[in-house]
């Protein structure tokens, strides 16, 4: 099952800190660098993954998601959908707990392997926006939460379980 529900997203984006960012760019003006900056001010450990660059965002990137030497809670992609299979297989390989996909990026397949792995999978949703909707970041002109209260959920505690 794909997780698409309030208290799903809620969960996921409470409980796993780490997220290794597969497709980010160094430019500043594309998806992947505006989503990864905003998750990395919030708390949470950016780990870039893209084989054109050393760093970004002042954090180590690893050429590969095997690459990467440390514990990983979301592997966030910014590629194309026909990537993501591949990548899934990578995400169970590191035991990454979630594959989540970007706006547009829907793999059926892909999330069929990660699912039978006992991964979590998320698709077409920004990480950036699902945790700005909530947890508060998009102040009074938000989005339709489904949620009708006049407080903000407190935002995740910074902590290093992955």
């Amino acid at each position: 099952m794909v997780v698409d529900d309030i208290a799903g997203l809620r969960r996921i984006l409470t409980r796993h800190r780490t997220l290794a960012v597969v497709g980010l760019s160094a430019q500043w003006y594309r998806p992947s660098y505006f989503a990864a900056k905003y998750m990395l001010e919030h708390g949470y450990r950016i780990i870039p993954v893209n084989p054109r660059y050393d760093e970004i965002l002042g954090q180590k990137c690893y050429p590969r998601l095997r690459d990467i030497p440390e514990p990983v809670g979301i592997v966030d992609c910014f590629r194309r959908a026909e990537e993501i299979p591949a990548i899934a297989v990578d995400a169970i390989a590191i035991g990454a707990r979630v594959l989540w996909m970007q706006l547009g990026v829907i793999s059926d397949e892909a999330a069929r392997q990660a699912q039978a792995a006992g991964l979590e999978v998320v698709m077409d949703r920004c990480v950036k926006i699902e945790h700005a909707r909530l947890f508060g970041g998009l102040n009074w002109a938000g989005v339709d939460t489904g949620v009708i209260s006049a407080r903000r959920p407190p935002c995740p505690p910074m902590r290093s379980e992955e």
